[in-house]
């Protein structure tokens, strides 16, 4: 009876686990439409005004974004290190690892920041040809970082107190982290490499 019931409970927390993934995909399905259509954007722009954007271009900090878009690759490494380590029943190697995506996040954050307060300390306007868009579409960028700072602020308390064990939660949060991540490559590819 007690097998039965344990295979029973196992059972249903691999469907609501699943359930959880399935929506968080078309959660991101969604984020993709967003980003998508904020890319379009800016690729419009800049093939209307290709002049204005080489002017903007040569505002933009490519070493310290450089750096920045390392940091946050590297973060989504280490999420996928913090998420073998709990599957492994390694809680402590995890939190350790979740803790440096969050100060790599973090870092990463205020990079972006830094960046933005030497643009408007050039005098770029945000209702420039180029400014509105860059800075429409790295401020949603910067905020889902933000979501994901406060989001791997909770997963290192509940995990750190031990409310939670199983693994779903930070391949939950890997998931959006890697999203994050690959969105920063387009956007970091467009706007300061191409």
């Amino acid at each position: 009876m007690t097998e039965a019931l344990s295979d029973s409970q196992h059972r249903q927390t691999t469907s609501q686990a699943n359930n959880t993934k399935l929506g968080f995909w078309f959660f991101i399905g969604g984020e993709i439409t967003l980003f998508s259509a904020l890319i379009l954007m800016f690729i419009v722009f800049r093939v209307i005004h290709a002049a204005d954007f080489a002017d903007f271009r040569a505002e933009l900090n490519m070493p310290l974004v450089g750096l920045n878009t390392l940091v946050l690759v590297t973060s989504s490494y280490l999420v996928v290190r913090s998420l073998r380590a709990v599957q492994r029943q390694r809680i402590r190697s995890g939190l350790y690892q979740l803790l440096i995506v969050l100060l790599l996040g973090t870092l990463f954050v205020g990079g972006q920041a830094y960046e933005w307060a030497g643009l408007f300390g050039n005098g770029v306007d945000v209702s420039s040809t180029f400014g509105s868009p860059f800075f429409i579409i790295t401020g949603i960028h910067g905020t889902h970082g933000l979501i994901g700072l406060a989001w791997a602020s909770f997963l290192l308390i509940e995990y750190g107190t031990g409310s939670m064990t199983d693994e779903h939660p930070i391949e939950i949060f890997g998931l959006y982290w890697h999203f994050v991540d690959i969105v920063w490559i387009i956007l970091f590819s467009l706007i300061y490499l191409l």
